[in-house]
């Protein structure tokens, strides 16, 4: 079976891995010249460092470098991701610097016909067939700019408008008057390296978002979020075991240390004297994005190195007595000779059409996919690293292990409604839960260890009872699932076999979607 895989961010080379071991022959798609998705040196902006610490922010057959620090920068993570595809040999399956601009379903929806040709060019396409398509070209890879009004005018005054991962070269803003829009990661952390190079740095900021310090007091953050207990702080669409007790006898507990965290977290950075404690309350944290307050960023507002707009938007780019400006939504006009936007991502699949899309959607445009992973109304095609999570790395392999032994016939599935009515279920909480901010359906955030569990158990394949007890008081070690692939192949020995030899074997398969009698 030949399997195309867009994309070499951690889901396409853990796909790519994983699939190779378990005997198909893999290509992998990637338009950027080097490995590392988000992490790529074409997508890298200043002050980009990791969320997690080493330990967790890994796949589960490779630590992080020793030489890395706690808090690995983007430069650390590629060279990381860099050193993966050489260990597992993976560079003949690369194809770097290669776009991938049309994928279309073809002899009767049994496989791809797939369009690719260098990037950046306007080469003729060169079209290849495959038997599956393996999505993975993330949900952080197309930036949203919001369209500004009088953008136009602006630019040709000399002023600039980018996305924050096409910002690269800090001294192209020294000394210029920069704003920043947005409060997510990626604005924070840009805002400060620039603090220090312009004239002066704006952050615009719609609404402002609960952060989490690295260390609260002498306690990494660590073993307060990335843990099952930190995540079981929050409710699930389902509650088992201890979660039943947190969120019913134990609720007073459990808010008490949500109470406890916000108000540390508070008092550390300074939020109240510095008029940005956001609305709301902390547990408000885990509604879309849960982000790591920026070093220094604190320091760089007290000391007027960057001012704060909350609860602001831009209205307008405009032309102030000849130099480009912006206005706020409170009349503010600012110069601006460069807005950068931490504003988000569209989460689509560029190289599909509209009307595949559309069968991969509900009528909302979320997509419908059975654990993160698989499309229930399009054949031979699956996700690996379709979703937003703690633990991105070890969520992204895990999905490729389950792919895997889909296509090895070892999964078996309920029946399409079913899962439909399952995928429906899902989106509506999230979308209660997050108030819209569930980025289509990919925001599994903080519930990241049980979509692991969740795929896992539908394979039989995951960790024993007292590793997932160790996690609920100390971080989640990737390393604790380095035998799943293994074991995921040995398992799926005979269907696999059975299905190269012809043999009709009573589980789902590639291209088609079976029910528990296999039918």
């Amino acid at each position: 079976m030949r399997i195309a895989v867009v994309g070499a961010g951690f889901g396409g080379l853990s796909a790519a891995k994983v699939l190779r071991q378990s005997g198909f022959d893999v290509t992998v798609f990637e338009k950027a010249p080097d490995v590392g998705g988000v992490w790529s040196r074409s997508r890298r902006y200043p002050g980009l460092r990791t969320q997690n610490d080493k330990g967790t922010y890994r796949l589960s057959d490779l630590p992080m470098p020793a030489h890395c620090p706690q808090w690995p920068t983007g430069e650390d993570v590629q060279q990381y991701l860099e050193t993966y595809a050489d260990t597992f040999g993976l560079r003949p399956a690369l194809r770097l610097s290669t776009e991938v601009v049309s994928a279309e379903l073809v002899d009767g929806e049994t496989g791809w016909r797939i369009g690719s040709r260098p990037a950046g060019s306007d080469d003729p396409v060169t079209w290849e067939r495959y038997d599956h398509l393996t999505v993975a070209n993330g949900i952080f890879s197309d930036p949203y700019i919001p369209p500004f009004p009088g953008r136009e005018d602006f630019v040709a005054a000399g002023g600039r408008v980018l996305a924050a991962g096409e910002f690269h070269d800090l001294e192209t803003a020294r000394g210029r008057h920069v704003i920043v829009v947005g409060h997510g990661k990626s604005s924070c952390d840009v805002a400060v390296p620039l603090s220090d190079v312009t004239a002066h740095t704006h952050l615009v900021a719609r609404e402002l978002l609960w952060k989490m310090p690295r260390k609260l007091g002498a306690v990494n953050y660590k073993y307060l979020l990335l843990t099952r207990m930190g995540e079981a702080l929050f409710r699930y669409i389902t509650l088992k075991g201890f979660e039943r007790f947190l969120h019913g006898p134990g609720d007073g507990l459990r808010q008490a240390m949500l109470r406890q965290v916000g108000a540390t977290a508070t008092r550390q950075l300074k939020l109240r004297e510095l008029g940005l404690v956001p609305h709301g309350t902390f547990a408000d944290i885990a509604r879309s994005t849960v982000s790591l307050a920026t070093e220094g960023f604190s320091e760089r507002v007290t000391d007027g190195r960057i001012t704060v707009h909350r609860d602001q938007v831009i209205t307008e780019l405009l032309v102030d007595g000849g130099r480009p400006a912006a206005r706020l939504a409170d009349g503010t006009v600012l110069p601006a000779d460069l807005v950068i936007c931490g504003t988000g991502f569209r989460q689509h699949v560029p190289f599909l059409d509209a009307a595949l899309h559309a069968r991969l959607e509900d009528g909302e445009g979320n997509f419908m996919l059975h654990r993160q992973i698989l499309p229930i109304d399009v054949p031979n095609l699956t996700f690996a690293g379709y979703n937003s999570s703690f633990f991105s790395p070890l969520s992204a392999e895990m999905a490729a292990v389950w792919i895997a032994a889909y296509l090895r016939g070892g999964v078996t599935l309920p029946p399409a409604e079913e899962m439909r009515q399952q995928v429906r279920t899902r989106l509506a909480w999230m979308q209660e839960r997050t108030g819209g901010h569930h980025a289509r359906g990919t925001n599994i955030i903080p519930f990241s260890m049980h979509n692991i569990d969740e795929v896992l158990d539908e394979l039989g394949l995951n960790v024993g009872p007292l590793t997932r007890a160790r996690q609920w008081l100390l971080p989640v070690d990737p390393g604790a699932y380095r035998r799943v692939t293994p074991r995921m192949i040995r398992r799926t020995a005979a269907t696999a076999a059975g299905r190269d030899s012809g043999i009709d074997m009573p589980t789902s398969g590639p291209g088609r979607i079976a029910d528990r009698t296999g039918r």
